[in-house]
């Protein structure tokens, strides 16, 4: 599994007063052990608390790229905001994320082909998140033919069901349903785009957290969901997702494999 490390999202306190006071060695620690965690990409996301979000990224990139050329995904809601990242994070880079509604689509995917990008799209349109799998496989498809007609390579897109907290009221059929668009969206196309998730949406507000999060992403894994946004830090996670790794048969036992895996 790909694995995008969440950590440097200004969201977190830390990550937002470093962000704010312009301190490096924070940024730089977190990116570095996210890495030795495990992380094959770093989501890069200024959060909230800059005034400045263009130059705040910018800042943010310049900062990462003193430490690693490992791949980055570019993380907002605003346009000008992703377009200054991904052209200081370099050809790896990724773009997370776009709704999938036509209007949003038509300036996301020329962005991706212009500058080579990973991109990862959402299953949510004006009309706000399906409530079943048929309905996230109609955006499902719009995506598709939007990368298509944009010259993306089917392989660059990750599309992301949408998983939303299991204590929401009326919520219970989210995560089934997500699994079921997993599953599906590796049918839809030849070669088929990618699927990631935004893992710790599913346990928000929630008591059992990492219990929750680590449960739910090997049932994922299972379904053949290909990476997903989690914190690389937390080891039970990444030990749950290197087991259900080897009992798919993706690699080999040893006793030591928890171990092997990390080196």
């Amino acid at each position: 599994m790909i694995v995008i490390g969440e950590r440097l999202n200004g969201m977190f306190k830390d990550v937002g007063k470093a962000i704010v006071e312009g301190d490096p060695a924070v940024i730089r620690d977190l990116a570095q052990r996210q890495l030795d965690a495990g992380a094959n990409v770093l989501d890069v996301n200024v959060g909230p608390t800059a005034e400045d979000a263009v130059g705040a990224m910018k800042w943010l990139v310049e900062t990462i790229r003193e430490v690693t050329e490992a791949p980055l995904a570019i993380d907002s809601t605003k346009f000008d905001v992703v377009r200054a990242g991904v052209e200081r994070a370099g050809p790896t880079s990724m773009i997370n994320s776009t709704p999938g509604d036509e209007a949003r689509l038509d300036r996301y995917m020329p962005l991706a082909a212009e500058f080579g990008c990973d991109i990862i799209a959402l299953t949510i349109d004006e009309k706000g998140i399906p409530r079943d799998a048929n309905g996230r496989m109609e955006i499902a498809m719009r995506i598709v033919e939007k990368a298509m007609l944009n010259g993306v390579d089917l392989e660059r897109i990750y599309i992301d069901p949408v998983i939303i907290p299991c204590n929401v009221p009326d919520a219970g059929h989210h995560p089934g349903e997500v699994l079921e668009t997993i599953r599906q969206v590796k049918l839809i196309s030849d070669p088929p785009p990618k699927t990631t998730l935004g893992l710790s949406n599913v346990s928000q507000g929630t008591s059992e957290r990492h219990l929750i999060n680590r449960t739910y992403l090997v049932m994922c894994l299972a379904a053949g969901l290909d990476s997903a946004i989690v914190d690389p830090l937390d080891t039970e996670l990444m030990n749950a997702v290197t087991t259900a790794e080897l009992l798919m048969n993706q690699s080999v036992y040893c006793d030591d494999f928890l171990r092997a895996h990390r080196r």
